[in-house]
């Protein structure tokens, strides 16, 4: 079984294909997850062709929460996850990542989900904040995330 595979298709189920990708990258704050996901942590990002409204950011978190024991292993009450589905919506302005921890600097949107501002487009480019995790302005990252906002003002300028 390979779960990447597995849980990328109940995304797409949902959001429809995947658009655009990037490869591995080595996950920054892999010594966070290292009891629960062992060694050698990365990370990959996936946009899907489908586009969803900025509203939705606490369903969208609540759905990727319910994959993730889908592809665990559970040993007592403790779950090993093998995935960890971190949802985000990229709009013109900014990316906002959804989480369940709370920090100083996220918003509370409801039923346990915090909203965090990763990014924001100025000076054509994207910028970090002070918080944002270095796995999200690689270089490799922000020419991902630049493809999919350039696809977003294509379709804008259609409409």
């Amino acid at each position: 079984m390979d779960a990447i595979a597995d849980a990328l298709g109940r995304l797409e189920d949902r959001f429809g294909r995947v658009q655009y990708e990037t490869g591995e990258i080595v996950c920054s704050n892999a010594d966070r997850y290292r009891e629960e996901m062992g060694d050698g942590l990365l990370r990959r990002f996936f946009s899907f062709e489908r586009p969803v409204a900025r509203s939705s950011l606490v369903d969208i978190k609540a759905a990727c929460h319910k994959i993730e024991p889908q592809f665990a292993d559970k040993t007592d009450d403790f779950l090993f996850r093998a995935v960890n589905i971190d949802p985000g919506i990229l709009t013109l302005k900014n990316l906002v990542m959804a989480s369940h921890l709370d920090s100083r600097q996220q918003i509370y949107l409801g039923d346990f989900v915090f909203a965090e501002i990763a990014l924001i487009y100025t000076r054509d480019h994207f910028v970090r904040m002070p918080w944002t995790d270095p796995d999200f302005y690689t270089d490799e990252a922000i020419d991902f995330f630049e493809r999919v906002r350039d696809n977003f003002e294509v379709v804008e300028q259609v409409l």
